[in-house]
């Protein structure tokens, strides 16, 4: 293998970033699932965003609609899930195959979906663990595992090969 071809250790910060990407994408398709399940259910499309919202503003924030609290309650999703991305890619990094990386990330989504909404959301936020839909939710984690599974899509490949790169082409010259 040459100097050029050889793969090299991926930088923490640029797995990091690649990881918070991914998990931004990922809550965005996760969130428009929710939202489309919930649509036919003949719910507001806005109701994941404003069960989580009733962390902040209590009951007051379940509605049908979007309202005040929804932004809340959708931050909570990007800033939470965007970290849960970038921490996926850091524990990950390039140790899977791509096939291993999206088992590991939808069971990893799939774990969380159970720590946070059975677990710690019992205590933490009793009115989203009691209102939420238990199958869209989880079917929406692992969208949102599949998707953060391409978090090495968003790695920057832009290194340039430690060789020079000639533009004229070898050979004798063309008259």
């Amino acid at each position: 293998m040459s100097a050029a071809t050889a793969s090299r250790p991926t930088a923490m910060l640029d797995t990091f970033l690649a990881g918070l990407q991914a998990g931004m994408i990922a809550v965005c398709w996760m969130l428009a699932w929710l939202g489309v399940s919930a649509v036919w259910q003949r719910r507001s499309f806005w109701t994941a965003e404003n069960l989580m919202a009733s962390v902040f503003h209590g009951p007051g924030a379940i509605r049908r609609g979007f309202g005040g609290g929804t932004l809340a309650g959708m931050a909570v999703y990007f800033i939470l899930y965007s970290l849960l991305g970038a921490g996926f890619a850091l524990a990950v990094r390039n140790r899977l195959t791509g096939f291993g990386t999206l088992l590991a990330a939808v069971v990893f989504a799939l774990s969380w979906h159970y720590l946070w909404f059975h677990a710690l959301g019992k205590t933490v936020m009793p009115l989203v663990t009691q209102l939420h839909i238990e199958r869209p939710t989880v079917f929406g984690h692992v969208i949102f595992g599949a998707f953060t599974a391409r978090f090495p899509a968003y790695l920057s490949g832009t290194r340039l090969p430690d060789r020079e790169v000639r533009l004229e082409p070898e050979g004798p010259p063309l008259v």
